[in-house]
């Protein structure tokens, strides 16, 4: 596969021949046709996983959790981010849902996408 024959990614094949050939041109000196090659395929391997290995957002318990856990913050940290300790209780509890004003601000200083924030749970 080299750079004039690249095509469109349409097949599971053609993005395993296509990750095969990345791999062997990875490395290639820059400005070389190798390296535009390794450019062109990086473009087209992207597009093909953007469109058949979609990830969905998680659920906004678990995003908070996970961010929780990655910067090492415990419950008392997120009721400073929430106002309450009695909400942080209350909403991994499942009592209590996000409102606009929480995931403005786990969004601000969480940095939780707001697609994951606003799903519903």
């Amino acid at each position: 596969m080299k750079a004039n024959n690249l095509k469109i990614i349409k097949t599971k094949a053609q993005y395993e021949d296509a990750l095969e050939r990345f791999n062997q041109v990875f490395h290639a000196k820059s400005g070389t046709p190798e390296s535009d090659e390794a450019d062109l395929l990086a473009l087209l391997i992207k597009d093909y996983e953007e469109k058949h290995f979609i990830i969905e957002a998680p659920d906004p318990l678990e995003a908070i959790k996970y961010r929780m856990e990655k910067e090492g913050l415990s419950n008392k940290d997120l009721a400073k981010i929430l106002g309450f300790k009695s909400r942080v209780t209350d909403i991994f509890n499942g009592h209590r849902k996000l409102n606009l004003a929480m995931v403005r601000n786990l969004h601000e200083h969480l940095h939780i996408s707001l697609e994951s924030l606003i799903k519903e749970y």
